[in-house]
């Protein structure tokens, strides 16, 4: 049996927001029960079919890599975040800091890929943000997720202007709930073209890359995410 190609994908948010309960969910078809606060990281592991049904159909491990948010963990979870292929931005519905927090996210990824790659200091502010180019020359597809869709009440979700600003796709559901991401739902489809994106950006770029992406490559002004407040304030 061949060995089985793998892609790591980073699951990053503040502390609470229900990154566990997502991957729980994703990897295993179930709500979590009574799910741990992650200290440092924890690792699980997915089987997926990349373009499943079609004649290039391909088995891949998807590592998904839970980064325990807590602010006192900061200086040693960045261990983690080194040949990332994927990123999962995970906000809270019901916590509107927790929305704007990614940003801070986004940062601190890309500080430790300056300290680790490039042999420089991390930098304070950054004026702009390449979102398809977060390490280093990697071209890393992003996905802003909304958990406790649940307890948000009848409020409608607006789409992420974090998601907007960075040109990704955006999803927003109830980790309780596995009909959240049953298995042809609209959720299900857009988080497996999001898993088809990573494995595309890792192993077959070069060879056929992906016209979306190459649209989205561009840089975009940090100033506008920090101007922007979430919708329906």
């Amino acid at each position: 049996m061949d060995a089985i190609d793998k892609v790591r994908i980073l699951v990053v948010g503040d502390s609470g927001v229900g990154k566990s309960s997502l991957v729980h969910l994703i990897c295993h078809n179930e709500a979590a029960v009574n799910p741990g606060w992650t200290i440092g990281c924890s690792l699980e592991v997915k089987l997926h079919e990349y373009k499943e049904g079609t004649p290039d159909q391909k088995t891949f491990f998807l590592e998904l890599w839970d980064i325990g948010g807590s602010s006192s963990h900061k200086n040693t979870r960045a261990m983690f975040y080194h040949n990332a292929n994927g990123l999962i931005l995970v906000h809270d519905l019901t916590n509107r800091k927790s929305h704007g927090n990614l940003k801070q996210w986004l940062n601190e990824i890309l500080d430790q890929d300056k300290e680790m790659g490039m042999g420089r200091g991390p930098s304070r502010v950054r004026d702009t943000l390449d979102p398809e180019n977060l390490l280093g020359s990697v071209k890393m597809p992003i996905l802003v997720i909304g958990t406790k869709q649940d307890l948000a009440g009848e409020k409608r979700v607006q789409r992420s202007f974090v998601a907007e600003d960075l040109g990704v796709d955006d999803i927003s559901l109830n980790c309780h709930n596995p009909r959240s991401l049953a298995p042809g739902s609209g959720l299900a489809v857009k988080l497996t073209r999001f898993f088809d994106r990573i494995i595309e950006s890792r192993y077959y770029r070069d060879m056929n890359p992906n016209p979306a992406l190459l649209e989205k490559r561009r840089l975009l002004p940090m100033n506008v995410m920090n101007a922007k407040s979430l919708h329906g304030d």
